[in-house]
């Protein structure tokens, strides 16, 4: 008899476990929003996250958007910004899906409010970054919205709930960190602001009329604060490394691997930053994710969804020792478990 009920109550929780599997191997959704389907180009920055308990994430607009109504983003809950160069806060718009070439996609100015305001004002958005950028991009939204200057966004028990009400933005500055939840989920998405080595100084077209004319003859521009990088730690347990744009630093294994322990990197390949073998040595020894999504290339990387073996990237790939590399295909969602480990749209 004892035996008998021992092994009913393993039965049970057996049976427990496995009906709430499901909601715990959920995956994060990441779809790169790049200038061509189907490609990694030269330009592509923009990148979507999707929690599982259903937090939209858009990080670093750049020049890849058609507009705030490109049908690509859908709902936005937070938007992230690593810095202000044009390339990423969005000075310029692609002119439409797959216009110019995978190298040079055609752009057009997207107006004096930045593709990252612009989204995050017709999409409601909470702006998730330093308090310098957030305030910069804030009064921008106050131009397209008006109003008053954005708020910090509202907190309670040390979490936003999304989506907001109205935009506003994180009181967060470097190493601080944002808490955003899903109404009625019981867990929530933390986004910590790490470093960079990077410039931060916006593009001029950006600033007022008695900015440019005060800057502009010098060819300079103002610095927002410093340059950034994430990690973001989803409800399934993955921990993502959005590096933004960087040379190597001691932070990416004191801080990304040693303190947060990310098994995931978005890692940026633009070579102003950083080479094949600074960037590799990066993956292999200091950060050792479990995947590493490539993006960012300045180049196209891709021909018909195959990479170029040409390419930077394609360097890249050899060299790195033990970690899954994936491409960031425009278009292409890809799912990540909590380990980091991509198990659909690989």
């Amino acid at each position: 008899m004892t035996q008998n009920l021992i092994s009913a109550g393993i039965a049970l929780a057996l049976a427990a476990g496995l009906a709430t599997a499901p909601a715990l191997a959920q995956n994060v959704k990441i779809t790169p929003l790049g200038s061509h389907q189907g490609e990694l180009c030269a330009n592509d920055r923009a990148t979507l996250f999707e929690d599982p308990a259903g937090v939209r994430i858009l990080y670093d607009a750049g020049h890849t958007l058609t507009g705030a109504d490109d049908p690509r983003l859908g709902n936005i809950h937070l938007v992230l910004l690593s810095h202000v160069h044009g390339d990423h806060i969005g000075d310029q718009k692609l002119k439409a899906p797959g216009a110019g070439t995978c190298a040079n996609s055609e752009r057009v100015p997207a107006g004096p409010n930045s593709m990252t305001a612009e989204v995050a004002a017709a999409k409601g958005a909470a702006l998730v970054m330093t308090s310098d950028m957030s305030t910069f991009i804030g009064a921008k939204i106050q131009h397209i919205r008006g109003g008053a200057l954005l708020a910090f966004c509202p907190q309670t028990a040390g979490a936003t709930t999304v989506p907001v009400a109205t935009p506003c933005r994180s009181n967060t500055h470097l190493g601080g960190a944002f808490t955003a939840r899903a109404a009625g989920a019981t867990q929530g998405v933390e986004i910590t602001i790490v470093f960079a080595s990077h410039a931060n100084n916006a593009p001029l077209s950006l600033l007022s009329e008695a900015q440019r004319a005060n800057l502009g003859a010098d060819g300079t521009s103002i610095v927002i604060g410093p340059p950034t990088g994430y990690v973001v730690k989803f409800s399934n347990g993955l921990t993502a490394y959005l590096s933004g744009d960087t040379g190597i630093h001691t932070e990416m294994k004191t801080v990304v691997d040693e303190f947060h322990k990310a098994n995931l990197a978005l890692l940026n390949l633009g070579p102003s930053a950083g080479t094949v073998l600074s960037g590799a040595y990066a993956m292999n020894e200091l950060g050792r994710p479990a995947s590493v999504i490539l993006s960012h290339p300045n180049e196209a990387v891709t021909e018909g969804g195959k990479l170029r073996p040409a390419s930077r990237a394609a360097a890249l790939v050899k060299l790195l020792k033990g970690i899954t590399p994936q491409l960031a295909i425009s278009g292409r969602t890809m799912e990540f478990d909590g380990k980091g480990n991509c198990v659909a749209g690989c």
